[in-house]
């Protein structure tokens, strides 16, 4: 039996991978979606990326958990990438969901030259709104509810810099490509794909796959942590 720990991206709460969830334990796998610190209804929690990474090693860690599948969507993919290289044997398997990847030493802004943070919490980055989610697979409901489900991502976790203790090319891992948001991978993706411990998978759905593809996106995850 394999343990899927769930993490959102940007904006998002647990409960962005209800539906996924629902299908990995009817497989008969044990599934943990986790809200990170200053989002969702852990808003008031001070926090930055470090924290983040913290958030999810510690959950693994008061769970006992092993066999982990750490799967992380979007931003968490940063935490994530970071957390896999400091859970030693407990991890069997990385999935990024169309997700950011960790660069030792770069935060999640680097190169994001013209994006501006306002609000609190040394600034936020606002939630999408309605029209912002045309042309990604999603119905009216789905949106409707990514949006009732956001509340905006802290900016500490954008602007601190990653920590690497393990390199990425070196972890079991399986990068999700959405088709629908970027028909090419990013360079960097397309490197560490050369790696023997590194898989792709591809589906045609926009960036919030757990909201528009819950099903198709769980057989993915239970396809991945088959390979170990």
């Amino acid at each position: 039996m394999s343990e899927f720990v769930l993490v959102p991206g940007t904006w998002l709460g647990s409960s962005a991978w209800d539906e996924v969830a629902v299908h990995l334990r009817a497989a008969g796998h044990g599934a943990h979606p986790l809200t990170l610190s200053g989002l969702a209804e852990r808003r008031a929690e001070p926090t930055g990326q470090q924290a983040h990474v913290r958030d999810i090693v510690e959950e693994i860690e008061r769970l006992d958990l092993r066999d982990v599948v750490l799967v992380g969507h979007g931003y968490a993919g940063i935490p994530v990438g970071q957390a896999a290289g400091r859970i030693g044997d407990r991890l069997a398997r990385v999935v990024f969901v169309d997700a950011s990847l960790p660069a030792d030493g770069q935060s999640f802004l680097t190169g994001w030259a013209l994006m501006t943070l306002g609000g609190s919490n040394n600034g936020s980055w606002h939630p999408l709104q309605p029209a912002d989610f045309a042309h990604q697979g999603l119905t009216d409901e789905h949106i409707a509810r990514i949006v009732a489900g956001s509340t905006p991502h802290p900016g500490t976790t954008l602007t601190e810099p990653a920590v690497l203790t393990r390199p990425l090319d070196m972890l079991p891992t399986t990068y999700i490509q959405c088709l629908l948001d970027h028909l090419t991978l990013p360079p960097r993706v397309v490197e560490l794909l050369k790696s023997d411990r590194w898989e792709l998978f591809e589906m045609f759905t926009g960036h919030w796959p757990m909201y528009s593809e819950p099903r198709e996106l769980a057989a993915i995850l239970l396809q991945s942590a088959s390979r170990g």
